[in-house]
């Protein structure tokens, strides 16, 4: 019986690098699959993880549709028994009922890989529609840290350091820090509701009282 799953974290917490080995798994026993994307940190039609490994995918722009696409490599005598799905969180609502439809209609495996919530910790649309219709929604053992040592459990987006709670939704960036350019960050829930980034917490508090030794790390 073919599944809908839905595999999150936070941000840095190795989503992207469990699609590819989960592709390759599925690949080792003779399985056929796709790989698809949205908005990777790497470039369009490549999904690739901060570990170095990468692969081809197929872009899932606003007007992409799953259904059409895998009918058609069907009936042109292709075959596809699963489909990973990497940064799945920006996929529209419509696009996450597509994929059910694959599971439902032609029992084909959907492998969701994303985050869960925004820089203000609000549900992106896809990935509550994904909430609302996996069969199961599995979160990732590898646990990203915030910089005071605790369980990483919110995504900030920052500029110059400083956590920034406005804009919109969908801005790509990486974890690294840039002069006015926007970067992202993980925090704890208590930090998070404080803004206290790393950049923030090393300005501010005493070095007896950051971890590792007098530093956020």
């Amino acid at each position: 019986m073919a599944e809908l799953l839905y595999f999150t974290g936070t941000m840095d917490c190795g989503k992207s690098t469990l699609a590819l080995q989960m592709d390759h798994n599925h690949k080792a026993r003779g399985r056929l699959g796709r790989i698809f994307t949205s908005h990777d940190r790497a470039g369009e039609s490549v999904l690739s993880s901060r570990l170095g490994l990468s692969a081809d995918a197929v872009e899932v722009r606003p007007d992409f549709d799953f259904w059409d696409y895998v009918v058609n490599e069907l009936t042109q005598g292709g075959r596809i028994d699963y489909v990973v799905c990497d940064e799945a969180q920006f996929y529209s609502p419509l696009q996450i009922e597509q994929l059910a439809r694959l599971v439902d209609e032609l029992q084909i495996d959907a492998f969701c890989f994303g985050i869960l919530t925004d820089f203000r910790a609000t549900l992106f649309p896809g990935s509550a529609r994904l909430v609302e219709l996996a069969d199961r929604m599995e979160l990732l053992q590898v646990e990203a840290l915030c910089w005071c040592g605790e369980r990483a459990t919110h995504n900030a987006r920052t500029i110059g350091g400083e956590m920034v709670t406005e804009g919109e939704q969908l801005v790509v960036g990486d974890m690294v820090t840039r002069d006015h350019e926007p970067a992202y960050e993980v925090l704890c829930r208590r930090h998070h509701r404080r803004r206290l980034t790393q950049a923030r917490a090393r300005a501010t508090l005493s070095p007896e009282v950051l971890p590792f030794g007098g530093a956020a790390s």
